[in-house]
């Protein structure tokens, strides 16, 4: 292929090739050549223009294929706009005469038509140029259309549209005879022709103004015509063109005044009456029907009524929004009269009327949804008043006395389908309005709220149904509304229980509302259950009572208990009783009272009955299918009595209905449907007894002879297979008109689905979101039922019973004939069908082989129908029987049946049928393993799929080989060249007037490319051939004029993307995307959102720059509505989504866009958070907010109302036209990720002095911190907004910027933080939540902003505060009363959870201003700072204290009542008998599962905020009214430890506390010990903490020190959270908690310590009992032992940082040679907080208990010093090893270590410690290791200075100590001198001589030895200095040590070495500041020890005259230099002097 890419054509490699290659290659070189024109220069072009041209039209002859003639024709057109001009006149005369030539053979067909296509190419790129050619060309053209065939016509008419774009106006004198031309095509019989010929139409109507003007009427005519029998595509079309003409028509400015006269003005009615015209009339024309009009004989075919509808939509969008604005009212009245009673041909019949209503809606629907929000709101006021007016004339009727004409009346029937479709489009509105319809509804002017209950008494069913759905609707929108409209509605059904009317239409409304229910999540209140099970219950006893309203009553009554089921189980429970009752007395007892019943009744009493067991049977089915979790073993049992006589019941209906004829027709089907419905969801088990008298009712129902509709598109598209039904799909596709094309599927004589024929739908939840629920007539729902419960019931019966029932279903299709024969086949297939699937669902097999031949049969016989569904759903049932019999050998004989039928048979059918047969043969099996049968399959696929004289066996054929493809997988590999090979030629052959072969080709190609799978990136000759055939395939189906071909190809290409991406190129791919973006066909959207979705996941970037670029790029060929070169693809996507309402795409595009961001957001900042302003700015803001001053500047340009236009052209300035919530509250989400994202990324988007600083270094910089002003104004947007769902979004929002800018400094006011200059805005935003009107779950996410906003310090000033903290003061007081001051609107579970949102945020504040005012407190005692900072500090942190601390005794109170009622509710279920019947403080019993979940959310900082607040009053109360009023019962319903019976005595305050200490530990070591998966770390966090803080004080301390049981348990629960929780932050809090256990258990042994020495003062010593763990034996019991679990947790930890620390891991006991380890910080922070508990624990033990853990303790605490003894440069000790030394120090002095019973003990063990690390120094192994002297000379030091002398001075010992200090001293480093020098210093000092005097005698020489080497090595820096000085002063210890005798020695050895230190005055002068500062502390020095010692300083100077005379001179010179010092100080601040002192003072 490579050889095909140069300009001219390879014609040497081309003469090489097979017939197939050939096309490829020429196809490919046109492909390249088209790029490589555009990219070459002019004039090399003009240099090869003549063999170029020449090389084209040669292949003209050569019979191109449609793509290739398309792509030669568009290279011609290329060439010539590019290069000279001069011979395309020879080029047009060449074609010319190809198109006159005779020849008529089908060979020589391609050359005509390739001319054809060459001069639509050539006059559309050369146009005018052309000069007047055109007149012959077109001339010729036309007269070719006379002979041509569908083919040729087809091309002719896109030839002409693109000569007629070429020439534009100078086309003119051709215009007539086009326009003739094309009036034939448009009503031709080829679909593709009437396609092509409205494009042309379209194209002349730019410049023929004829078209709408004179010739208006004909053209609309002419465009009914053309709807009559036609597709999909031809509707979408002609619309488009009958649309654009009219609204031409009516937009048009006319020219010049010369022709003014010729055309007139036409005026919006005349046009809506030429639009109604089709509606009502069709294409008859006005006169020609006028007989069957006057007869009311003919109808409008239903093609042409969707036809007309969907021009309706095209003219008003192409009209646009502001004109539909204004003229909405006019339009509105146009559209609802057509379906008036004016017209009685649109509604004479119901099905009629039922597809009227679908256009009506439809039309409504498509036009007022594209309106912004404000324009809605408007059109619902419309609609409102529209209403009205109707209800005025039924109420001016119905009011007429005379009862005759009022009922005969037609009038009423008039206005009732007019009112259905106004009140279900003002559901819809308000449904997408959402909450921001709340002015619409508060306008007491427009009264809507009424107007729509006035019509629930009108006197049509229908009408009371939209009214009732209409309340729905407005409901789900406005969840507020729920509960009043409930207690209205119930309230009128009370009052007016007598009129039947407005008994069905409350009942149908209250059912609508309930049904409402599950849509609001808050719910509402509980009791309401009971009401209307009350009601319910009334109106089935007072029934009986009034015979005018018995059936009404009784519909009502079921219809509500029905609907009371959807509440689910919660609210069921309650009255499942009554229920249960109530449906065991519908039915009769025994079949002997059904008998008497039959002999009793008449045709009214029968109606009523049927009436009540239907509903009764409906309301079973609702409890069944909502409440499954009560369907328990004994409901089950009290449900069961029932079934038999329902049963017994059906199979009499046929005997009843002979009785009383026809009124019970209907009545019996419905019962039966909603017999068979329940059984479908119950158990087969449960009917066992029943089960044959069951299934010959469902054969009777399945064959009966009275049905006459084939219901195909109903029952089996859920019977075939997912795949198969693209093989229908222009029927069954899913577009964006379904709603109106699916009354096209029915046939003529079906309805489509609607509410009035089963009035229970209503409260069902529909599957397609908002659309009113459209459930089937009886007739067909009830086959729909059979078919299902068949499959059930006929898997359930015996064998011998199932072969029976199929044989004779099997007769039934023989016995009958004609159109009745079709529809019983059709039912039979379709239950056995079902009853395969069923089988093989539950994996049973058929049963005998007899079984297989009647199913066989049945299913073969289905596959040779006419009908393509049955065929579909015949090759399901086939694959599904292979699957049930599951033998190869049967699987093999079926594959043989078909391969014999298609090599015999020559109908389409059969071959259709059986080649899918074969293709779906091997679904269910795991695919085909026989190569042979492959083989066969393939061989007989490629003869099909070429027999281009059918295109439905192609289409079939191919699909299959799709399937066979899937199926065989790796096994395919040896046919996928040959296979490729053939769809590409037949990809370049088929005439594109066949798309449904190409959607077929498209298939196999996908399935081909994906069993290639990832070898498509392979570089072998082989692969790169198939990967070029692959992507030229996509290229072909790309240009395929077919939207679902295009689908097809951008899928493949998808595929292929995602195996090699390297070898798909990205901007084609994506610019063709870009095209489709805004496609009119929905799954050609879905299609490249799903590829979208891919890209973006891999290269987001790269996918954004290739549409920027190439919306730049391009002129026309980007979709107008995707504005891509203003915002960008992002932009684009975020429009779509604002228009799109296909809910699978909405979620593709929220995805791409979700990536987009978050691989590009933080690059493009600037770009996203612009998109989301954008979005959110553009808000239709209804009223204006009130709003904060810093916004105002920037709100004044809001502009009117003429702004909310949605029109693409007038309102340029602003990307988003008024974008509806739904798009604003995914921008709010978008902006929360963008500062995730940017979390992630560079630490300067949260820090604003970097951010500026790196902004000015290079300005493309972008920072967040920079934006923080627009990211607080979109949230505060989003907050005060309409739309409850946007202000949730907005406030989350607002918290995630208060989280993340809180702590960030503003650089220019140092002190203060950069949010501190919003706090107005936050106000702001925070205000409106807490108004009364809002509803709780925005009140409860306000109330978590406040406290964030309140805890992040943000605002230190009081005054500032308090307008927060106020929000929080006012909704505390509301909350005061409990569960019971909360409002009615919601259900209760929504009190409690505001009700908790309020303690919480409390509780947040409460737990942060005592966090500030404790930090506060502490650095008082150290620091000491001005007094004023200390006042004003302490004021801000103690100020919030004060706060809060005034609503503490509340909140207190508040808190303790929700921590019971949550200890409460997580109970056991075991315990549910012994809780509290009204429920807790704020649940009530009945919602308590709703209410847990808010307190799960919630509990934990309440809980912390509690212990704090029971820690500060050290759980002693301080004031007398405060304990009163605590012990005292509280406010709420269940006080704090509520005793059982009423009057319980007041407990004393011990008991008070000891129950609050009880449900503290409680609720968090049953939170602790059983962590859910799910449990955040916020709980986790704040329970440790509240743990921490009761243990802070005394009282709880000892509680815990006395209970040892608890403490362990309370260890092992922590040891489990630290084992399961990774977070350093939580083992750490848990560790804090394990301290205080540890301390509570010393203050308690200390504590019977000494009152035991109390007691037995008198007593002897030895007799004292032993206290403490371990007792007298020192034996410690694992569970048992508070020091063991103690231990356990400590290992666990330090283990898990040092696992070298565990012998069993590092393989031997002893020291293994591993190199010393930094930890991390956490690490280190936990070994060292382990260490501390390690240290404490030996106080917890009797000396025995000491003796038996401390070899433990010490190995552990030296081996982390072992393990962690890292040099650390400047000689620092790292932070574990001062921890473990630390501990050591501890340990080593505890009392255990003297105590007589462990003294000996305990001096072994410290000995062999001591031994243990000094054997760290040696090497092991040879290998020495790298640990730190001065960590492990500490050590020794420790030990040497913190144990009883007698452990260190043991010889053996001693020696090796000593030894080791020399060592260290002979080190170079002076670091490690110096630290050696003071560890010596301090155990010179050590009173003890025993223990020091050898250190002395080994050290001082070599120390003074060191100190006389100065005078020769000067020191050179601080270091070395301090050497010295640190040298001196241990010489001077020693000196204050050594015994009188030895002193004088010592002095005179000290005081050469200080002499020899100092400077005269000369050398003072030149020296270094260094040698300046040892001489300034020798001198200090000399000062000080000579008159100390005077004598012997005398003696020495005496001895010594150098000496002498150098301190004089030192002495001197010292004097000299301070007088010149003075003098300068003042200008040098201090500096020698004083920095020598600092010096010193830093490191004594």
């Amino acid at each position: 292929m490579e050889l095909a890419h140069s300009l001219l054509l390879n014609e040497e490699a081309y003469n090489q090739l097979g017939e197939v290659q050939k096309a490829e290659f020429i196809f490919d070189w046109l492909r390249y050549l088209e790029k490589l024109l555009l990219a070459t220069s002019r004039s090399d072009v003009k240099e090869k223009q003549k063999t170029l041209i020449e090389q084209l039209l040669s292949l003209l002859n050569s019979s191109p294929g449609p793509p290739t003639r398309k792509l030669l024709a568009k290279n011609l057109g290329i060439l010539y706009s590019i290069g000279d001009t001069f011979s395309v006149y020879e080029t047009i005369d060449k074609c010319n005469d190809l198109i006159r030539s005779k020849d008529d053979s089908p060979s020589y067909l391609p050359t005509k038509l390739a001319a054809v296509v060459c001069l639509g190419s050539l006059y559309k790129k050369l146009g005018r140029m052309l000069g007047n050619t055109f007149t012959d060309t077109v001339g010729n053209i036309l007269k070719a259309m006379k002979s041509a065939e569908s083919q040729g016509r087809y091309e002719i008419m896109l030839s002409l549209q693109n000569i007629l774009k070429g020439l534009g106006a100078a086309a003119t004198p051709c215009h007539r005879d086009v326009y003739k031309a094309a009036r034939s095509c448009l009503t031709d019989r080829s679909m593709a022709v009437r396609c092509a010929a409205a494009k042309c139409l379209l194209e002349l109507q730019n410049e023929a103004s004829f078209m709408w003007s004179t010739d208006l009427d004909s053209v609309a005519t002419l465009c009914f015509k053309s709807f009559e029998g036609s597709n999909y595509d031809v509707r979408i079309s002609v619309s488009k063109l009958l649309g654009t003409v009219l609204a031409k028509a009516i937009i048009s400015k006319h020219p010049g005044a010369a022709s003014r006269q010729s055309i007139r003005r036409v005026s919006l009615e005349e046009v809506l009456e030429l639009l109604g015209t089709g509606f009502l009339r069709g294409s008859s024309g006005f006169l020609r029907a006028s007989g069957d009009m006057l007869k009311g004989t003919s109808s409008v075919s239903r093609d042409v009524r969707v036809g007309v509808t969907q021009a309706y939509v095209v003219f008003v969008s192409t009209l646009g929004g502001a004109w539909l604005e204004k003229n909405f009212a006019t339009f509105l009245s146009h559209i609802l009269s057509l379906v008036s009673q004016s017209h009685p041909k649109v509604t004479q019949t119901q099905i009629d009327a039922i597809c009227g209503r679908r256009c009506v809606s439809f039309i409504l629907r498509a036009t007022i949804g594209g309106l912004g929000e404000k324009a809605q709101i408007a059109a619902a006021k419309d609609i409102c008043q529209a209403i009205w007016k109707l209800k005025k004339v039924v109420d001016a009727m119905m009011s007429d006395g005379n009862l005759e004409t009022r009922l005969g009346s037609t009038d009423v029937a008039a206005s009732q389908h007019m009112l259905v479709c106004a009140l279900q489009e003002l559901g819809n509105l308000i449904h997408s309005l959402g909450t921001t319809a709340a002015p619409l509804l508060q306008d007491s002017s427009a009264g809507i709220l009424d107007s729509v209950i006035s019509v629930i008494l009108h006197p049509s069913i229908s009408v009371r149904l939209a009214a009732a759905w209409c309340l729905h609707c407005i409901t789900v929108a406005l969840p507020s509304y729920l509960t009043p409209l409930l207690d209205r509605c119930l309230e009128r059904l009370t009052v007016l229980k007598s009129s039947p009317e407005a008994v069905t239409g409350f009942s149908f409304a209250v059912a609508a509302l309930l049904g409402a229910v599950k849509h609001c999540p808050l719910g509402i209140p509980h009791g309401k259950g009971k009401i209307i099970m009350a009601l319910a219950e009334d109106l089935l006893c007072s029934a009986a009572q009034n015979s005018r309203l018995a059936a009404q009553r009784t519909q009502a009554g079921w219809l509500l208990i029905a609907a009371l089921m959807t509440l689910g189980s919660a609210v069921v429970s309650h009255h499942l009783v009554r229920v249960l009752l109530l449906w065991k007395c519908v039915f009769p007892v025994s079949p002997k009272d059904l008998e008497t019943e039959k002999s009793r009744g008449d045709s009214f009493t029968w109606q009523v009955t049927l009436e009540g067991r239907a509903g009764a049977l409906c309301a079973i089915k609702s409890f069944v299918s909502h409440c499954g979790d009560l369907l328990t073993e004994e409901v089950i049992q009290r449900l069961l009595p029932p079934l038999p006589c329902a049963v017994d019941l059906l199979t009499q209906l046929s005997s009843i209905l002979k009785s009383y004829g026809s009124p019970l027709k209907t009545l019996s089907l419905v019962y039966r449907q909603r017999l068979y419905e329940l059984l479908i969801l119950l158990p087969p088990e449960t009917y066992e007894g029943n089960l044959c008298a069951i299934l010959k009712e469902l054969a009777a129902d399945l064959t009966a002879s009275d049905t006459q509709v084939a219901a195909s598109t109903f029952l089996l598209p859920p019977l075939c297979h997912r795949d198969d039904l693209l093989l229908l799909s222009p029927l069954l596709q899913e577009t964006d008109h379904r709603f109106i094309e699916e009354q096209l599927l029915l046939g003529n004589g079906i309805a489509c689905g609607s509410l009035e024929y089963d009035p229970y739908s209503i409260y069902e939840k529909d599957v397609e979101g908002d659309s009113v629920p459209k459930p089937l007539p009886p007739t067909l729902s009830v086959i729909n039922s059979a078919v299902k419960l068949f499959g059930v019931v006929c898997a359930h019966v015996g064998e011998a019973q199932r072969l029976l029932i199929l044989e004779q279903l099997l007769d039934s299709i023989k016995h009958t004939k004609g159109a009745r024969q079709q529809v019983v086949q059709l039912h039979v297939v379709s239950s056995v069908s079902s009853f395969l699937k069923y089988v093989a669902g539950s994996k049973r097999n058929l049963g005998p082989e007899e079984m297989r031949r009647p199913a066989l049969a049945l299913v073969m016989g289905a596959l040779e129908s006419p009908n393509p569904l049955l065929r579909c759903a015949a090759a399901e049932a086939w694959a599904r029987l292979t699957q049930v019999v599951d033998d190869g050998t049967f699987t093999a004989a079926l594959a043989q049946v078909s391969f014999d039928k298609l090599k015999s048979a020559r109908d389409v059918v059969t071959r259709t049928g059986h080649s899918l047969a074969l293709g779906s043969l091997h679904r269910y099996l795991g695919g085909i393993s026989s190569s042979q049968h492959l083989n066969s399959c393939v061989g007989i696929l490629y003869t099909l799929s070429q027999d281009s004289t059918s295109p439905d066996v192609q289409t079939w054929a191919l699909h299959a080989l799709s399937l066979i493809i899937d199926s065989a997988g790796p096994l395919y590999y040896m046919h996928v060249e040959p296979t490729l090979s053939l769809i590409i030629m037949l990809l370049l052959n088929v005439p594109p007037t066949h798309a449904e072969v190409h959607q077929s080709l498209g298939r196999c190609l996908n399935a081909l490319i994906t069993t290639l799978g990832p070898e498509l990136q392979g570089n072998s000759t082989s692969v790169s051939t198939l990967r070029t055939s692959c992507l030229l395939g996509c290229a072909v189906m790309q240009d395929n004029p077919d939207c679902l071909v295009q689908a097809q190809a951008i899928s493949c290409l998808q595929q292929l993307h995602m195996f090699a991406p390297r070898h798909v190129n990205l901007s084609s791919l994506v610019s063709c995307l870009c095209v489709n973006l805004c496609s009119p066909y929905l799954l050609l959207r879905r299609a490249v959102l799903a590829c979208l979705r891919q890209l973006v996941q891999r290269e987001a970037a790269e996918v954004s720059e290739h549409a920027v670029m190439l919306a730049k790029e391009s002129r026309e060929e980007l979709a107008p509505d995707a504005n891509i070169r203003e915002v960008g693809l992002e932009g684009a996507l975020l429009t779509l989504l604002d228009k799109e309402t296909d809910e699978r795409l909405c979620h593709d595009i929220k995805e791409t866009l979700n990536h987009m961001l978050t691989s590009m957001a933080v690059d493009k900042l600037s770009f996203w958070l612009k998109l989301c302003k954008d979005v959110l700015a553009a808000s239709a803001d209804f009223t204006t907010v009130t709003c904060v001053d810093t916004m105002q500047e920037e709100e004044g340009d809001k502009g009117d109302d003429a702004s909310v236009l949605t029109t693409r052209n007038d309102d340029k300035s602003h990307p988003f036209t008024n974008p509806r919530w739904a798009t604003r509250v995914f921008a709010a989400e978008c902006v929360c990720r963008i500062i995730n994202q940017c979390e992630n990324a560079h630490s300067a988007h949260f820090d604003i002095a970097l951010a500026q600083e790196m902004k000015k270094r290079d300005s493309r910089n972008d920072f967040l911190v920079l934006h923080l002003a627009d990211l607080i104004r979109m949230a505060f947007m989003a907050a005060t907004d309409h739309s409850d769902q946007l202000r949730l979004s907005g406030l989350e929002t607002l918290l995630v910027v208060i989280r993340r800018f809180a702590t960030i400094p503003e650089p220019e006011f140092p002190g203060h933080v950069i949010l501190e200059q919003y706090q107005a805005n936050v106000g702001a935003a925070l205000r409106p939540a807490f108004t009364s009107e809002t509803p709780p779950d925005v009140t409860a996410k306000a109330c978590q902003v406040c406290s964030a906003w309140i805890a992040s310090g943000v605002v230190s000033d009081l005054n500032d505060l308090r307008r927060v903290h106020q929000l929080l003061v006012s909704s505390l007081t509301k909350i005061q009363a409990g569960k019971e001051a909360l409002s009615h609107l919601y259900n209760e579970s929504a009190s409690t959870m505001e009700i908790l949102a309020v303690l919480k945020a409390w509780a947040e504040v409460y737990i942060i201003a005592v966090e500030r005012h404790k930090n506060h407190r502490q650095p008082l005692k150290t620091a000491t700072c001005s007094e004023e900072s200390v006042r004003d500090g302490s004021h801000s942190s103690d100020g919030l204290l004060d706060l809060v601390h005034t609503d503490l005794g509340t909140l207190s109170r508040l808190w303790l009542a929700a921590l019971q009622d949550f200890a409460l509710l997580t109970l056991p279920s075991e315990f549910a008998s012994q809780l509290p019947v009204e429920g807790g403080a704020f649940y009530t019993a009945e919602t308590s599962e709703n209410a847990k979940l808010h307190y799960y959310n919630s509990w934990a900082l309440i809980l912390h905020a509690t212990a704090l607040w029971l820690t500060s009053t050290g759980f002693v109360v301080a004031d007398p009214d405060e304990g009163a009023s605590n012990l005292s019962r509280p406010v709420t319903p269940t006080s704090m430890c509520q005793g059982s019976s009423s009057g319980a005595t007041v407990k004393s305050p011990e008991d008070v506390y000891t129950d609050r200490f009880h449900l503290i530990l409680g609720i968090s070591v049953e939170f602790l010990c059983s962590l859910r998966s799910d449990a955040t770390m916020e709980s986790i966090t704040a329970c440790l903490h509240a743990l921490q803080a009761l243990l802070d004080v005394p009282w709880p301390r000892s509680k815990i020190g006395s209970d040892q049981d608890l403490g362990i348990e309370l260890l092992n629960v922590l040891h489990r959270v630290i084992l399961t929780r990774e977070s350093p932050s939580i083992q750490l809090a848990s560790l804090e908690v394990v301290r205080q256990i540890i301390c509570a258990a010393q203050e308690h042994v200390k504590e019977k310590r000494r009152s035991a020495e109390v007691d037995d003062g008198a007593a002897e010593k030895e007799t004292l009992p032993e206290f403490g763990e371990g007792k007298d034996t020192g034996g410690l019991v694992p569970g048992k032992s508070l020091v063991f679990a103690t231990l356990e947790l400590c290992v666990c930890i330090l283990v898990r940082q040092l696992p070298e620390l565990n012998p069993k891991l590092t393989g031997s006991p002893g020291v293994k040679a591993t190199k010393p380890q930094m930890l991390s910080e956490d690490g280190s922070r936990l070994v060292s907080a382990a260490l501390v508990i390690l240290s404490e624990i030996p106080a917890v033990c009797s000396p025995e208990g000491s003796i038996s853990i401390l070899p433990t303790i010490l190995y552990l605490t030296i081996g982390v010093l072992r393990e962690t003894a890292v040099r650390v440069p400047g000689g620092q000790l790292s932070s574990t090893v001062a921890a473990s030394l630390q501990a050591l120090r501890g340990i080593l002095s505890s009392p255990m270590a003297s105590a007589e019973k462990s003294h000996v003990a305990w001096t072994d063990l410290l000995r062999s410690a001591l031994t243990t690390v000094l054997d760290c120094w040696d090497p092991v192994d040879g290998t020495h290791q790298e640990l730190d002297e001065v960590s492990l000379l500490t050590a020794i030091t420790v030990f040497i200075l913190s144990t009883s002398p007698e452990v260190t001075t043991i010889p053996c010992l001693q020696k090796r100590c000593i030894e080791k200090f020399k060592v260290t001293l002979e080190i170079k480093d002076p670091m490690v001198q110096i630290k050696t020098y003071q560890l010596l210093l301090s155990i010179f000092q050590y009173p003890n001589p025993a223990v020091s005097y050898p250190y002395i005698y080994s050290l001082v020489s070599s120390i003074v030895e060191k100190l006389q080497e100065i005078d020769k090595r000067k020191p050179e820096d601080t270091t070395e200095l301090q050497l010295f000085q640190e040298g001196i002063k241990v010489l001077e210890a020693l000196v204050a040590v050594a015994e009188e005798q030895h002193r004088s020695q010592l002095v005179a050895c000290l005081l050469p070495i200080l002499i020899s230190f100092l400077l005269d005055e000369n050398a003072l002068g030149s020296a270094t500041s260094i040698m300046r500062n040892l001489h300034d502390f020798a001198l200090q020095n000399l000062m000080h020890i000579g008159p100390q010692y005077s004598s012997v300083f005398k003696s020495v100077m005496a001895s010594s005259p150098a000496l002498k005379a150098r301190l004089e001179a030192a002495i001197k010179g010292n004097q000299e230099s301070v007088k010149v010092r003075i003098p300068t100080s003042k200008h040098t601040k201090h500096s020698g002097k004083n920095s020598s002192i600092q010096l010193k003072t830093n490191f004594l």
